[in-house]
């Protein structure tokens, strides 16, 4: 048991440190997300309090916050969304406090209609959280001097300033997308690696590890998707980012590529965990997936290199022609040969990716 404490503090160092740094990945990730909202708020507040003499303009300043927030998805028309649904809020709850006053059904009431009219005009959850939250502001604090549409005045400034800081202050998706493409080709070149070695020793435990680690590609293929769709559509507004407009359409053609290369990736290691089962060793195999992991590091590194992708493109019409079911060393059985069709399949689409066309590319493989 004595032996087991230093083993458990030590594992309790480990887990702290990772936490730090996640949380301090986590802050690096929401600085660009800070300053837009701190330079929103400034904004909305200032123009709300100074410009139009509004004493206390909580909705401007709540309505900034709420439709920029820290969501992945900045596109302007989801914080067009946002301030739609607060203002549908502001202006249901002022209607109904000008009919029938304050109070507890009033409350009730207000909160209701809000919700109701919130679902009606939007599918979007949001929208009608939105519009529920702004609405009980109005229902609950005591009207402004202006009036009671004072605050439908300071949530439109508040909805303006949200788009412009949107447009004129990028969160610099244009750089984070980046990351998450080089996450996720890091890890679709592990598991062909882990895939290879498990074919070299016929280890179970390593087929098991790189299947893991292929399944693990669906999460970041989605927050790669999110993240560059949020950056063109802030490109196509944003004044400051008109130059990576064309580096982003590259980027989404090549997000396309990788959602390909991840379904055979899954596929072939799938297969691959099945298959060593019977603990026999097959280096013929795993040198193929050698090479496969090669030419998907640099398709991954195209992102930054462009003449990554003619060096994948050379090194896939390199392995096409080793891509005989019948030829490769100790692939004699068909579950053998299986896995020569799915790696077929991965270098096919990726000498398309590369700049073949599909007729260049089949002719480059070998008959079956």
């Amino acid at each position: 048991m004595r032996g087991a404490d230093p083993l458990r503090r030590l594992e309790r160092r480990i887990s702290l440190r990772l936490d730090a740094r996640r949380a301090l990945r986590r802050l690096a990730r929401s600085l660009p997300a800070i300053a837009q909202i701190v330079a929103g708020v400034v904004m909305a507040y200032a123009f709300a309090r100074y410009v139009l003499d509004h004493e206390l303009p909580i909705v401007a300043v709540t309505v900034t916050i709420s439709a920029l927030g820290f969501a992945r998805d900045a596109r302007p028309r989801r914080v067009l969304e946002t301030v739609v649904g607060i203002l549908v809020g502001i202006v249901v709850a002022a209607l109904i406090v000008l009919a029938v006053g304050r109070g507890v059904w009033q409350l009730a009431l207000i909160l209701a209609v809000a919700l109701i009219v919130a679902r009606l005009v939007s599918a979007s959850t949001g929208f009608a959280v939105a519009a529920a939250v702004q609405s009980m502001l109005v229902a609950v604090l005591p009207d402004p001097e202006g009036g009671v549409f004072e605050r439908a005045v300071d949530g439109l400034v508040g909805g303006v300033v949200a788009l412009l800081v949107t447009a004129l202050i990028p969160r610099l998706d244009v750089l984070r997308t980046r990351g998450e493409s080089r996450a996720l080709f890091s890890l679709l070149v592990e598991s062909l690696k882990g895939v290879a070695e498990a074919l070299r020793r016929g280890d179970t435990a390593a087929a098991e590890l790189a299947l893991s680690r292929s399944r693990r590609t669906q999460p970041l293929i989605d927050e790669w998707t999110t993240s560059l769709e949020s950056a063109r559509a802030v490109a196509a507004y944003s004044p400051w980012l008109r130059r990576g407009r064309a580096r982003l359409a590259a980027e989404a053609e090549l997000l396309g590529s990788a959602d390909l290369v991840t379904r055979h990736v899954r596929s072939i290691a799938r297969r691959v965990e099945i298959l060593v089962r019977d603990g026999l060793e097959r280096p013929g195999l795993a040198h193929l997936l050698d090479e496969a992991a090669v030419i998907v590091e640099a398709l991954g590194r195209s992102v930054d290199d462009a003449s990554e992708r003619d060096r994948a493109r050379v090194l896939g019409l390199a392995m096409s022609g080793e891509l005989s079911p019948d030829t490769v060393p100790g692939a004699v059985r068909v579950p053998d040969q299986v896995v020569v069709v799915l790696l077929r399949s991965l270098v096919f689409d990726t000498l398309i990716v590369c700049g073949l066309t599909r007729a260049e590319a089949r002719q480059s493989l070998p008959p079956l």
